[in-house]
């Protein structure tokens, strides 16, 4: 059944009142300042692949609790940088996948660090490959879903304060790279890696963010009508746990994009998809309508979760070419 959330002209004109946690910044200030206590201790180690045309790197850092995060590192071959670079967050359950992969961006110019998620990596693609070590130590591989209630009944118990602290050291370890020009860096991702980089833009500074069909953005109203999980672990929990819920809004009001989108100030170009039932668009409009700095969208009418696609990738490049030159 094609599902529409609200229209185009709607869209355009929603801005919900959400208010902030009166200590969100103090929070998030010292959570980071606390992963900063332990070095990044940034290391790459070359692989060795097929890929004639690009160089390959396994990227280990330090994020939240000083866990060792891990990633990919895709530069054009022999480039000595410093490159334009896009720090890409993942999906919902995905891990970083196989280096091959990942070639757009390092065939474009850029270098490309693909960023795994703690935890995560075993629903789709192939693999993932960092544990939540905070979150239960080093038998907390990567696992199916459900991430969203783990440790929600305080923000700083919560998974979410984990992720999103390894999202902001993985800027920080790129920026430590001789490839890299930290000028010229884009944090990027599609669903739960577009509120990722929408919170990484609203908690450090980057040159701009790619933001496609974003998750975790207005999240009570994502919990309230999106026909689908991730949103909908939430809503089952609390049916369980009827007396939660303002301990679990509390701490989802930490995370949510719209706040940090309101903090963010780089130019951004954002997506989203108006029968969308996993991030409904009004959602993303809502983040995209918070951001602090210059922005553009762009809608898919006849689009769900899938968003644009390939078509959104080339209009990223554009958008970063014409912004950088």
């Amino acid at each position: 059944m094609p599902y529409i959330d609200m229209s185009l002209e709607q869209l355009g004109s929603y801005r919900p009142e959400l208010e902030a946690p009166a200590d969100l910044d103090a929070r998030w200030e010292a959570t980071l300042a606390e992963a900063r206590t332990h070095a990044l201790d940034v290391e790459a180690t070359p692989v060795e692949t097929p890929l004639a045309l690009v160089d390959v790197a396994d990227l280990t850092f330090s994020g939240f609790g000083g866990d060792r995060i891990r990633a990919w590192l895709v530069t054009p071959a022999g480039a000595a940088g410093p490159l334009p670079t896009v720090v890409q967050y993942c999906g919902y359950g995905g891990g970083r996948g196989l280096p091959h992969e990942r070639l757009f961006w390092a065939n474009a110019g850029y270098a490309h660090l693909v960023m795994d998620t703690r935890g995560q990596g075993s629903a789709w693609g192939h693999g993932g490959h960092t544990p939540d070590a905070s979150g239960g130590g080093d038998a907390a591989g990567p696992a199916h879903p459900g991430y969203m209630t783990r440790g929600i009944l305080d923000f700083d118990t919560y998974y979410y304060r984990r992720v999103l602290t390894d999202a902001v050291r993985a800027v920080e370890a790129a920026r430590s790279l001789d490839a890299v020009d930290g000028d010229r860096l884009a944090v990027a991702g599609a669903s739960q890696g577009g509120g990722i980089a929408i919170a990484a833009a609203g908690l450090t500074d980057v040159g701009a963010a790619l933001v496609d069909v974003p998750f975790l953005c207005h999240i009570e109203r994502g919990i309230d009508i999106a026909d689908t999980d991730p949103y909908q672990e939430v809503a089952r929990y609390l049916a369980v746990h009827r007396r939660h819920e303002a301990a679990v809004l509390r701490t989802l009001s930490y995370i949510d994009g719209v706040h940090h989108a309101a903090r963010a100030t780089a130019p951004a170009l954002f997506s989203a998809a108006l029968r969308d039932p996993t991030c409904p668009p009004s959602t993303v409009y809502a983040a995209y309508a918070a951001w602090g700095g210059p922005k553009e969208i762009d809608a898919y009418r006849f689009n769900g979760h899938e968003g644009g696609e390939g078509y959104q990738l080339e209009r990223q490049a554009r958008f970063l070419a014409e912004l950088w030159g």
